[in-house]
C-alpha cells in the first residue's frame, strides 16, 4: 500500500471495523488486538504518567491514542507512513502524544523506559538487529512489550497466496525468545493470544465482506479481494495453529 492511499484504507475499513470488535474493544487499531489486551500489556510493561514510551511502527496510532488518554504517559509513536502519521495527529487533538515520521531502523534517541512494537514484528526478516537496537534504546530496567507471530517461515506456496507476502515473516517462537536473550532483554511475562486473534481475524473478515460493496466503491476490487485473501489466511493459520500470536513483556538488565 502507497503511503498516499493510507486514508481512503482507513475511511473505507471503519464502520466494517467498529462491527468486528466487541463494544469497548475497537480503538481505532489496524490488528487483531482488542482494547482489552492493549491495556492488559500496557499494564505490564509499566506504563504510567510521565513514563517515556516509544511505539514503533505506530501506523495511524489508536493503540498508541489510547495508552496515552488512559495512563498519561510521554508517548512518542513513529511509522514510515506519513499518510499514517498524519491521521494518527489529526485524530490526537489534544492528548499528550507525539508522532513522527521515521524509517526503522534506526530507532530515535532515548533513552526511552517503554518500547512497544504492537503486531508489527511480523514486517521485519531480521529480528535480532532490530531488538539490538530496542535494547540499546531503553533505560537499564526499561521494557519492550510487543506481540509477535510464532511459526516456521512461510512455504513457497502459502508466499505465492498471502498478499504482500514480502511482509510476511514468521519466526519460531524459540528463536525470538533466543534473540531476546542475546540482546539483553529478560522476558517477564509471555501470553499466548492465538485463540482470541483468532476469533478477531474470522470476526474481520466477516465484517469486510459483509461491507464489500462499500469497500471497494473506496479502495477497489482488486484491493478488496487481497484484503479478503490475506484475512481468510490469517483466521485458518490461526485456528489450525499453523501460527501462533504471543505477546510478551521482556526487561533490559544490562
Amino acid at each position: 500500500m502507497k503511503q498516499d492511499e493510507r486514508a481512503p484504507f482507513v475511511r473505507a475499513l471503519q464502520r466494517a471495523r467498529e462491527g468486528a470488535y466487541a463494544p469497548g474493544e475497537f480503538v481505532e487499531q489496524e490488528s487483531f488486538m482488542g482494547a482489552a489486551e492493549v491495556r492488559a500489556l500496557a499494564r505490564h510493561a509499566g506504563i504510567g504518567p510521565g513514563v517515556p514510551v516509544l511505539d514503533l511502527c505506530c501506523g495511524i496510532g489508536g493503540p498508541g491514542r489510547f495508552i496515552a488518554r488512559e495512563t498519561g504517559c510521554d508517548y512518542l509513536g513513529v511509522d514510515y507512513s506519513a499518510g499514517a502519521v498524519e491521521i494518527a495527529r489529526r485524530r490526537a487533538g489534544e492528548l499528550p502524544c507525539r508522532f513522527e515520521v521515521a524509517r526503522i531502523p534506526p530507532l530515535p534517541p532515548g533513552p526511552f523506559e517503554v518500547v512497544l512494537l504492537l503486531e508489527t514484528m511480523l514486517a521485519f526478516a531480521e529480528k535480532e538487529p532490530l531488538l539490538r537496537q530496542i535494547s540499546r534504546a531503553l533505560t537499564i530496567g526499561g521494557r519492550f512489550a510487543c506481540t509477535f507471530e510464532g511459526g516456521p517461515p512461510l512455504t513457497e506456496a502459502e508466499r505465492e497466496r498471502m498478499p504482500d507476502a514480502d511482509t510476511v515473516w514468521l519466526v519460531p517462537i524459540e528463536e525470538m525468545l533466543a534473540s531476546l536473550d542475546r540482546v539483553g532483554l529478560v522476558v517477564r511475562r509471555q501470553e499466548d493470544r492465538t485463540r482470541s486473534h483468532a476469533a478477531t481475524a474470522e470476526a474481520l473478515t466477516e465484517a469486510f465482506a459483509a461491507d464489500a460493496a462499500a469497500i471497494a466503491a473506496e479502495i477497489g476490487d482488486g484491493a478488496l479481494e487481497e484484503l479478503l485473501a490475506a484475512h481468510r489466511l490469517w483466521s485458518d493459520w490461526l485456528r489450525t495453529g499453523r501460527v501462533r500470536k504471543v505477546a510478551l513483556v521482556a526487561e533490559r538488565t544490562r
